[in-house]
């Protein structure tokens, strides 16, 4: 019998310096999705994408939850129920300063974790370039 990979959520954080508006239509529309995300996103319906990633892969996924210059969170096809990528705008209370909160999952190995890491930090790079954080 094979033993089941443990798996991990890793949630990490970025300083990002623009509002929660703006960074919402990037992390929740489809179109602001694909300009630093994925190579293409394609809204289905309106909880349904389609991420179609550099590789040409092709990913569905649920938009399982979404408050309004807030959070997204989704639910990636073929990966367990209680499992999914979620980006959330955090706002100092008392500083006013902006951050995006991102929380994802993988097998609970220190390559894997880092690697998480090392996308999520390009992916980052490539947001702010783009709305000129």
């Amino acid at each position: 019998m094979t033993k089941k990979q443990s798996r991990a959520q890793v949630v990490l954080e970025f300083p990002v310096n623009a509002s929660p508006s703006l960074i919402y239509n990037y992390i929740q529309s489809a179109s602001g999705l694909q300009e630093w995300f994925a190579h293409k996103v394609v809204n289905k319906s309106r909880i349904d994408y389609v991420f179609v990633y550099d590789d040409g892969q092709e990913v569905k996924a649920t938009l399982d939850k979404s408050i309004n210059n807030k959070l997204s969170r989704f639910h990636f096809e073929n990966t367990p129920a209680d499992e999914y990528i979620e980006m959330e705008i955090i706002v100092d209370e008392l500083t006013e300063d902006v951050a995006l909160k991102v929380t994802e999952f993988c097998n609970d190995t220190e390559s894997e974790k880092r690697e998480i890491e090392e996308v999520w930090h390009t992916q980052i790079e490539t947001l702010k370039d783009i709305i000129g954080a």
